[in-house]
């Protein structure tokens, strides 16, 4: 089989690697022009954030659902954008249009806290995510959030020309090194091997002062060298001949001394061979005593591995028993939650109820006395006394309705933000004086109907970052447990919550005038299930909750003691700036 040429090979792989070499470059530079194209609609994304947030934000807020899906089509006009998905402050989906990914997988109905990234999928989509935050009456909350989706179609159109460009410059490059490096390969290497080749085949042993080759100066510096190595070569093949002849005769001789050896030698190994025989035969024996210690230790390691299953089948049984007791209790905590959230909304909306039924009568009234005083216009009877008596009324009338509507705003405004904490772990700033006042108020229904005082001593400047829904579920359950466990058969209780601030920590001192509870009953009350109302419908899990909350969520430390008859006194302690 005819073998490739040196220059060929040589000059084979050195193209292969130039090709190889450009190819990774062609490929790094179209993947860098990708990722900066990629990346610039990525910051187009965070932009139109900047451009349109507030516009969308009060839409949400205002329910102007119209106004919401005019935004939403005049982002898909945008080049950058193919998809966009508006959600609610529930995480509803409000609109979701063009082309996009189902976000109710990845982030469930719970709202983005912050701006996020979504990674390219396998469609080549990818967008961005950021929430809606409207302010009011100088608080803030979130009233829903947004994703922008663009794909990778969009980022190739961008550089389309640019790719065309890189290709093709890489493609000139290649073949015009491949022309250069064909005429060099022939000129400065195949002819001078060829050459070189055929003075070797013409090669005979038997006439060496013949054989000896030439190669001008101007072949290469490289092939000279190979030209006197080879007659080297054909110098030293005549020395080892004639040297070779020496040794023919020299090796006669020792032949016939070799002889003479060997009968030596089969005399040595016949008297070694019988020693060997016995010994042979001693480590067959012993050789049958390890297999048989072998074979006993086989089973014993099989016996501790059949051992060693059954713990581990063991310990994997454990491991998903204790699984499933943690998983009921999480849906056990978080079922106490969402009651302790729909008893709120029960009271809250029997407080609404009053101040929203006085406005309705006093515009019912209202529209009346504007009918009565129509119709005496109409007629001509109407004096000066009916109009001043219309007037006063009317003045009532909307006195009446400017305090009651703005009385169920409030309850409203302190319920959607109570509310929303309770069922968010976002960290958000507060002013926790009037914080603990507004759960206060969202509890009101619940001590209207009572002669029990809660007395709050805190100073009005006490701005915290948290998780304010923590901070509402302690409050909301110490409050309930007081009214519901300590105040019963108590006519006239009083709650005080006394708080301290210093530089790192926040000092919170609860108390209230109960029954209080015995040792036995306080050495359980932090223990999960634990209640004294079983029998009436408790959970247990309130003081469990406050407990955990405390603990993990605030980074604190809480401590209760009590005596019967001399009420509940709680201390909770924790940092300003949670780690």
């Amino acid at each position: 089989m005819q073998q490739q040429s040196l220059s060929k090979k040589l000059l084979t792989k050195v193209l292969s690697v130039y090709f190889l070499l450009t190819l990774f470059v062609t490929f790094g530079q179209v993947f860098a022009e990708y990722f900066n194209a990629k990346n610039y609609i990525k910051n187009e994304l965070s932009t139109l954030q900047q451009t349109f947030s507030g516009s969308l934000t009060r839409a949400i807020w205002e329910l102007n659902t119209p106004q919401t899906l005019n935004i939403a089509d005049g982002l898909l006009a945008i080049p950058s954008i193919e998809g966009i998905i508006i959600r609610d402050d529930n995480g509803a989906i409000i609109t979701q249009s063009g082309r996009y990914i189902d976000i109710q997988q990845r982030f469930s109905n719970q709202l983005v806290q912050q701006e996020l990234s979504i990674s390219e999928q396998q469609s080549g989509i990818f967008g961005y995510t950021f929430p809606l935050i409207f302010e009011f009456s100088g608080r803030t909350s979130q009233v829903g959030d947004v994703t922008l989706f663009s794909s990778r179609t969009i980022v190739i159109e961008r550089i389309e020309i640019g790719l065309y460009f890189l290709i093709g410059n890489a493609i000139l490059k290649t073949t015009f090194l491949i022309i250069l490096f064909l005429i060099a390969f022939r000129r400065y290497l195949t002819e001078p091997l060829a050459d070189l080749s055929r003075q070797i085949e013409d090669l005979e042993l038997e006439q060496l002062d013949g054989s000896k080759i030439q190669i001008s100066a101007d072949e290469g510096a490289e092939l000279s060298l190979m030209a006197t190595a080879y007659n080297r070569l054909i110098q030293r093949l005549q020395d080892y001949q004639a040297q070779l002849k020496q040794t023919q005769q020299q090796l006669l001789l020792s032949n016939n001394k070799l002889d003479q050896q060997n009968l030596l030698l089969e005399q040595e190994v016949a008297r070694k061979t019988s020693g060997l025989s016995q010994a042979m035969m001693d480590l067959q024996q012993q050789k049958q005593e390890l297999l048989q210690k072998e074979q006993s230790l086989k089973e014993e390691i099989e016996q501790r591995r059949q051992t060693e299953l059954d713990l581990r089948q063991k310990q994997k049984e454990l491991e998903e028993t204790i699984q499933h007791l943690n998983q009921a209790q999480d849906r056990l905590v978080q079922s106490e939650k969402m009651a302790a959230l729909g008893g709120l909304v029960a009271g809250i909306t029997h407080e609404v109820n009053t101040p929203v039924g006085i406005s309705v009568t006093a515009t019912s009234f209202l529209e009346e006395r504007l009918n009565k005083l129509n119709n005496a216009y109409q007629t001509k009877t109407l004096t000066p006394k009916m109009l001043d008596e219309f007037l006063d009324e009317a003045q009532q009338s909307t006195h009446l309705l400017a305090s009651n509507l703005g009385r169920a705003s409030d309850l409203i405004a302190s319920f959607k933000q109570i509310a929303v904490d309770q069922t968010s772990e976002a960290i958000r700033t507060i002013n926790l004086c009037e914080y603990i006042h507004e759960i206060i108020r969202s509890l009101q229904p619940h001590f209207k109907k009572t002669r029990h005082q809660v007395e709050v001593n805190c100073a009005d400047n006490i701005i915290l970052d948290c998780p304010a829904g923590a901070i509402s579920q302690i409050f909301t359950n110490l409050l309930m447990n007081s009214l519901i466990h300590g105040f019963e058969h108590l006519e006239q209780g009083l709650i005080r919550i006394t708080i301290f601030a210093d530089d790192d920590n926040i000092d919170i001192r609860y108390a209230d005038n109960g029954k209080g509870l015995e040792q036995e009953q306080l050495s359980k009350l932090f223990h999960p299930f634990f209640t004294t109302k079983r029998d009436q419908g408790g959970s247990g899990l309130g003081t469990h909750i406050t407990y955990n909350l405390v603990r993990q969520t605030l980074n604190g430390s809480i401590e209760v003691n009590s005596e019967p008859g001399k009420g509940l006194h709680y201390h909770i302690l924790f940092p300003k700036k949670l780690t």
